[in-house]
């Protein structure tokens, strides 16, 4: 599937790609095939092999990591910093075929279909957010932004047991997010208003977690100024701008922090278990499926038009 990173990528790259040295890793650098939300199914082994059989279905992680530097050693390989990502540092999945380590593939279940199953990927990144912010049964947690991240950390939220308060500009998101199982639903537009709304919904308190996922300017700070005394700020989100944040607006109410990316040990498997157990619907996130030929014309230029309220257009290579 598309992601607003490969749209970058292509109206303005080399940005995350590889160029000018080969990928320590990949041994690959630009040009590439993009695109790293991914499934397949298999048609050729490596030899010794053995986890996945020519025929299996299967989600794909698509973050490389070296498995030796300090950070891999502490369990920490979501910031490796020799990691490869699949269609920045290597050939990725918008195409006919991709040769990927079968240790980063996962089975799928028959349940979840080869149009699901590449939103497999963005949902393992709410997973691996869900479980850093450190979540507990019956936590208030406002998520701000209802894009496919958004969304897809509202329900992994849920699947945990907190209630979510979904916080968007656009009212038709806000209504899928009450769809996929969203308590409350604030529209920001306002943000006073907004900011009013969500300390009257968590009783004059504060949610206990925000989630930040729309990676704009304002949204990091909304996120700390909202959150209550000693709660946590999730960040999430990826910044083309640099947001402004008052630091005394962390330090005085002992805001803890938390910057979220990539996935750990685990995550996929998780998140291909909440799929295939329906506590993450992905169905409604995927706006339409278009052949791999044209890929460019009713895929990539589809989702630059932003009066279309567009979540993941779905590639199917072989169509």
């Amino acid at each position: 599937s598309i992601c607003a990173t490969d749209i970058e990528e292509w109206q303005y790259g080399p940005l995350w790609v590889q160029h000018g040295s080969p990928n320590a890793l990949t041994g690959q650098q630009a040009p590439l095939v993009i695109g790293h939300e991914t499934s397949g199914h298999v048609v050729e082994l490596g030899e010794g092999v053995n986890n996945v059989s020519v025929g299996d279905r299967v989600a794909v992680n698509t973050v490389l990591i070296c498995g030796t530097c300090f950070w891999c050693m502490r369990g920490q390989q979501a910031v490796c910093p020799n990691m490869a990502v699949a269609g920045f540092m290597a050939d990725g999945g918008l195409a006919e075929f991709m040769v990927w380590p079968a240790d980063h593939m996962v089975l799928l279940p028959d349940h979840i279909s080869d149009v699901e199953a590449p939103l497999i990927e963005p949902a393992t990144v709410a997973v691996h957010g869900v479980r850093r912010s450190g979540v507990r049964a019956g936590d208030n947690v406002a998520v701000i932004g209802c894009g496919t991240v958004g969304l897809l950390t509202l329900q992994a939220f849920k699947a945990a047991g907190a209630r979510v308060i979904a916080v968007d500009v656009r009212d038709q998101s806000l209504k899928l997010a009450r769809e996929l199982g969203a308590d409350e639903t604030v529209n920001c537009k306002n943000e006073n208003t907004a900011a009013a709304k969500i300390l009257e919904l968590t009783g004059n308190i504060g949610p206990d977690i925000t989630a930040e996922t729309a990676g704009a300017k304002e949204t990091p700070r909304m996120a700390i100024e909202w959150t209550r005394r000693g709660g946590t700020a999730l960040l999430i989100g990826i910044y083309s701008t640099t947001p402004e944040i008052n630091f005394n607006n962390v330090v005085g109410p002992e805001i803890t922090v938390i910057g979220s990316v990539a996935t750990s040990p685990g995550d996929l498997e998780a998140a291909v278990e909440l799929v295939g157990q329906g506590k993450i619907n992905v169905k409604p996130l995927i706006s339409e499926t278009v052949p791999l030929s044209r890929a460019i014309e009713d895929g990539f230029e589809r989702m630059l038009d932003h009066n279309k309220d567009v979540f993941r257009i779905v590639i199917q290579p072989g169509s």
